[in-house]
């Protein structure tokens, strides 16, 4: 019997969670034939067998999580038929990492005798800020990873460090976790929760694979971060000219052109006067990292959910170059053919849903970048010119910023110089202010 153990599967992956089975205990399997999918942080793989034989057990059901160099698929190599007389082992159980959402039907616990104290509430069960002050069982304090700042900081908050949930790499805690527990409410009592009765035809849909990744990459993201938001208005006049202008050229080179190369253009111009928009965090040190490449993740939308395909040195590509590279790595990622390092390593990110509809909205921080901007709709509409009312293309740009290292100012006085560059396009054919 040859035991299959989760092999590594990119630079700082610990564990995966398995997506889907592309096997079955029984089935005859040949040598790099896919046997499951497997998520992780940065992408979603298959995972093909190393041997050829019959397979006797799968460790996990599709939501779980595997550890690098677990076992993950146990391999009969007697050859095919040498196990047909053995009862197939079942599919190993193993822990449900993610508890159902609060709003699962379940059924009504049973009424407490009226003598007797109100039942307590599961960790689990309680509102967030609450359950994070609970006690925890015992945690070796000595294996808390936390530089000796966070630690002092601690110390001096009155905290217990092993007490406070890390948001860095490997659950390390940061001056950001310190801060933000120390001033979460002490506990108050709490109503017990109270499910919802059951309905004919409700339907249990368990969150895994890629939607449960996005779930905790907002979550993070949004507890990690204060975000804010700050709208303003484009006049799209001479963009909707210029794109239609330069639309019949590169057409002769197979290209149509969208309005994002003109975005990022300009957002790669306006990051040299403000450069820590192009930043990230490092939450374990709390440093903000001004990066030097203008790396942009373009959000996309695809039948297995949100990804952020990744363009990198901006700056270093003309208008028309930026078009073909945008069109063929959405495309790619659609397909579920980007390669994990194009996902990967972005330092500002554009989230569009102007093709979709809508006027503006509040994008959540795709951390730990500092900023993300939101691209609506263009739309006609009556603006005044001059004293007098005309029919403009006119567009919002919403645009979320990280308001510890980001300020309301700068976030205004960027938003203006972005726009005042859309609104003179030619000037990005130029690379002019």
């Amino acid at each position: 019997m040859f035991v299959f153990e989760l092999p590594e599967i990119g630079e700082g992956v610990v564990e995966g969670e398995v997506v889907r089975w592309l096997v079955k205990v029984g089935d005859d399997v040949s040598r790099d034939q896919p046997l499951c999918e497997i998520m992780t942080d940065k992408a979603t793989v298959e995972i093909s067998s190393p041997k050829a034989g019959r397979v006797a057990r799968l460790h996990g059901n599709p939501g779980d999580v595997v550890k690098v160099h677990a076992a993950l698929v146990e391999i009969d190599l007697g050859g095919v038929g040498a196990a047909s007389a053995a009862k197939p082992a079942p599919i190993a159980a193993a822990p449900v990492t993610m508890p159902a959402p609060v709003a699962t039907p379940a059924p009504k616990a049973a009424p407490a005798p009226a003598a007797a104290p109100a039942p307590l509430l599961a960790k689990q069960d309680l509102p967030e800020a609450i359950a994070a002050r609970m006690p925890a069982p015992p945690v070796d304090r000595a294996r808390t990873l936390a530089s000796p700042a966070v630690r002092h900081a601690a110390r001096g908050a009155g905290l217990d460090l092993a007490q406070v949930p890390g948001s860095g790499k490997d659950g390390r805690v940061t001056r950001a976790d310190v801060e933000a527990f120390a001033s979460m409410p002490e506990p108050v009592a709490a109503p017990a929760l109270v499910a919802p009765t059951p309905t004919a035809g409700d339907e249990r849909i368990r969150i895994i694979g890629l939607r449960r990744k996005i779930a905790e990459k907002m979550v993070q993201s949004y507890r990690t971060a204060p975000h804010f938001t700050y709208v303003d208005e484009v006049d799209c006049s001479k963009l909707v000219a210029l794109r239609a202008s330069l639309n019949t050229l590169a057409g002769e080179r197979g290209v149509k052109l969208s309005y994002l190369p003109f975005i990022m253009k300009a957002l790669a111009i306006v990051f040299r006067e403000f450069p820590t928009l192009n930043a990230v965090m490092d939450e374990a040190e709390f440093t903000l990292v001004v990066r030097r490449e203008i790396n942009i993740g373009i959000a996309t939308d695809t039948d297995a959910g949100l990804y952020v395909p990744v363009l990198r040195n901006v700056d270093q590509k003309s208008v028309l170059e930026l078009a073909i590279e945008v069109a063929d790595l959405t495309k790619r990622t659609r397909e579920g053919r980007a390669k994990v390092e194009e996902l990967t390593g972005g330092t500002f990110t554009i989230t569009s849903v102007g093709n979709i509809g809508g006027r503006f909205a509040t994008p959540i921080l795709n951390h730990p970048e500092v900023a993300i901007l939101g691209v609506n709709q263009i739309h006609d509409r009556p603006v005044a010119i001059d004293g007098k009312v005309e029919v403009r293309p006119m567009m919002y740009l919403s645009p979320s910023f990280d308001h510890r290292v980001i300020d309301g100012a700068v976030a205004a006085r960027f938003v203006s110089a972005l726009k005042r560059l859309l609104e003179r396009p030619e000037a990005l054919l130029l690379d002019l202010r």
